[in-house]
């Protein structure tokens, strides 16, 4: 039996039909995404599934004492009530579950025959099983590490902010784990390393889930089945977003011709997915299983734990040469930046210049400064020191308080206030509501006020707005919270298509890696440039982790082994030499086997110079290049043993 059944649900607010006879079930395991434009019955479905919104009609079945729990986009907690505590709040059942089981088992141990206790023991048992709560304590301490909310942690709940208070709220969630966990965009408000940290959990205890998000490389790894509500009507399809997109596009292909331009799209995006992706997650998962390798070899060699290390470090280096053209407008100079949020130094002695076709995210943690950076760019605060110089050119600025729209005005004195009903579009004369169908707005929008509107509707006008300026660069700051995924694909589409810089910050991994051409990562108050695509650093940045930690690990364990009598070693004065010199020539063996490479992927290149010999040359420079890095690994470990 499901743990879920709805069966022929309808649900009218009104006139207006959200959702017609459907029926949805869950099993116990499953991982369920419901997908759909903002305004389609997402929530709806969710709160039916809840049962705390009543259907019209159809029947919602339910099996006994299921326990289902939802996280409520604004969390009400009690007066005075901590963040530990809140996060600990509904634990009460778990901890007196594990203190009977203690009980039982003192019991048991002069009782072993009686059947009620072992009976009640078993039960106890499968029941924290089931919860993963042998080891709350640590798990508690976990959870409330990863959310960053261990400042706060004494500190009264409601004090905090709307999104800190959604992490106290999912944190208590994830830690209770009830029969069904419900999710509406779990993903704002946490930064890229609370996610991963989101995934990792809900795989591993294996938690009975129904989400609905934006996020597509959360969905891709969470889900293992979406729902597509659309048209009062909800489609299946298994997997993740990668399946939903290839299945999507296959239905697609089947329906008349108005779903051209949708098919266009997902086409696209498909294309996109399947060449990206799917190459990184392969090239990852080699690593991976390098890494595992690593774990065993590293006890007895500590040599391949630097040699990996290197490796990676290089791999990130390769992405990080300059590739900018500066025969390129200047938009910014900046020259050793320093900024501070009261006594709090965020960014410091930062210096860069971005020019014309830059496409830039700023990426970090929450609070690092990604956007006290924008509002410097945009002179909206002075630096503590250094200075930006800001070339002659115009912005388009989108922001997460849609500082642009004006709640009084409908759509159309929005986007025509001088009157009449054409908006000019990057120098494109257009109907407004032929411009709004592209931002998914009906015809009967176009008198209604924006302050009626919902925040993701909200979102989609302001962007449609911004797109209607004719500027130089593009900042937008969070622009996907609040957005659809048919909006965040339009607005994809409109970056891709925008002749200027763009500059944006987004915690959202898969909108980075495929409009970013260049990140600005701000880490412990310095920001590293580099071209990678970014869920390709944060897994690189992970797997350094990774090493640093067995590398550690295995440090202790030979401190603990008793010393033996060593002979006093140093570096000779050719080893100090190399130790200068080598980097700088393994570098240059780097230029020269990219050219090479290239060459042999130029027909006019390798003809001119013969394959042959083309082949033999690049044979050559790795073999050197090999030796070398070798000869530098060799000195790096003995100038190790010598310090340590």
């Amino acid at each position: 039996m499901a743990l879920i059944d709805l069966l022929n649900i309808s649900k009218h607010y009104e006139t207006q039909k959200i959702l017609t006879d459907v029926n949805f079930h869950i099993d116990e395991g499953e991982r369920v995404v419901i997908i759909g434009k903002n305004g389609s019955g997402k929530s709806t479905l969710m709160k039916i599934i809840n049962g705390t919104l009543e259907q019209d009609s159809g029947e919602r079945i339910t099996k006994q004492n299921l326990e289902i729990k939802m996280l409520s986009q604004k969390p009400e907690f009690k007066e005075g009530m901590s963040v530990k505590e809140a996060v600990e709040s509904g634990l009460d059942e778990l901890n007196n579950a594990k203190k009977r089981y203690d009980e039982l088992s003192l019991l048991l141990a002069d009782n072993f025959e009686n059947k009620t206790l072992i009976n009640e023991h078993e039960n106890l048992a499968r029941y924290i099983e089931h919860h993963n709560a042998w080891n709350l304590d640590d798990k508690i301490k976990r959870v409330i590490e990863h959310f960053d909310l261990k400042q706060y942690e004494d500190k009264p709940v409601t004090l905090l902010s709307g999104g800190e208070q959604r992490r106290v709220a999912l944190a208590s969630l994830l830690l209770q784990k009830p029969d069904v966990l419900l999710l509406d965009e779990p993903t704002n408000h946490l930064d890229v390393y609370m996610v991963e940290f989101l995934e990792e959990l809900l795989l591993r205890e294996r938690f009975t889930l129904i989400f609905i998000s934006h996020d597509r490389y959360f969905i891709d790894r969470v889900a293992n089945r979406s729902i597509e509500v659309e048209d009062c009507a909800l489609r299946e399809y298994s997997g993740g977003y990668s399946n939903y997109l290839a299945q999507k596009e296959e239905y697609l292909r089947t329906l008349q011709k108005q779903h051209e331009n949708l098919l266009d799209l997902l086409k696209r995006e498909n294309e996109w997915f399947s060449r990206g992706v799917k190459a990184r997650l392969k090239r990852n998962e080699g690593r991976k299983e390098r890494l595992m390798t690593l774990r065993d070899e590293a006890k007895t060699n500590p040599a391949k734990i630097n040699k990996i290390s290197l490796e990676l470090q290089r791999e990130a280096k390769h992405f990080n040469r300059d590739k900018s053209v500066n025969r390129q407008k200047m938009l910014f100079e900046v020259e050793n930046l320093t900024l501070k949020l009261g006594n709090k130094e965020l960014i410091q002695n930062f210096s860069t210049r971005i020019l014309q076709k830059d496409v830039i995210a700023i990426v970090g943690p929450n609070g690092s400064g990604k956007s006290t950076l924008l509002k410097a760019l945009l002179g909206r605060i002075e630096p503590s020191d250094g200075t930006i110089k800001r070339g002659d050119f115009t912005i388009g600025y989108f922001d997460q308080h849609r500082e642009m729209l004006d709640d009084d005005k409908n759509l159309m004195e929005t986007f025509c206030p001088l009157g009449g009903d054409r908006v000019s579009v990057r120098g494109r004369d257009m109907h407004v509501y032929g411009y709004l169908k592209n931002f998914l707005f009906p015809k009967e929008f176009l008198d209604k006020k924006i302050g009626i509107l919902s925040g993701g509707e909200k979102n989609r006008i302001a962007l449609a707005l911004l797109f209607t300026k004719n500027v130089d660069i593009l900042i937008l700051d969070e622009p996907t919270n609040d957005l659809d995924i048919p909006t965040i694909n339009i607005l994809e589409d409109q970056l891709m298509n925008f002749n200027g810089a763009v500059i944006i910050v987004s915690h959202d991994r898969y909108f980075v890696d495929k409009i970013a051409k260049k990140l600005f990562i701000i880490k412990n108050r310095h920001i590293e440039e580099s071209y990678q695509p970014y869920s390709e650093y944060l897994e690189l940045e992970k797997e350094l982790q990774e090493l640093e930690t067995i590398a550690n690990e295995t440090k202790k364990q030979e401190i603990q082994k008793p010393r033996e009598k060593q002979q006093v070693l140093k570096l000779t004065y050719k080893e100090k030499i190399a130790l200068e010199t080598l980097p700088k020539e393994i570098e240059k063996l780097e230029v020269q086997i990219e050219e090479k490479n290239e060459c042999l992927a130029n027909p006019k290149c390798y003809e001119e110079i013969g394959i042959t010999r083309l082949a033999k040359e690049l044979e050559d420079l790795k073999e050197l290049y090999e030796a070398k890095v070798e000869e530098l690994l060799a000195i790096q470990l003995k100038e190790e043993e010598i310090n340590s």
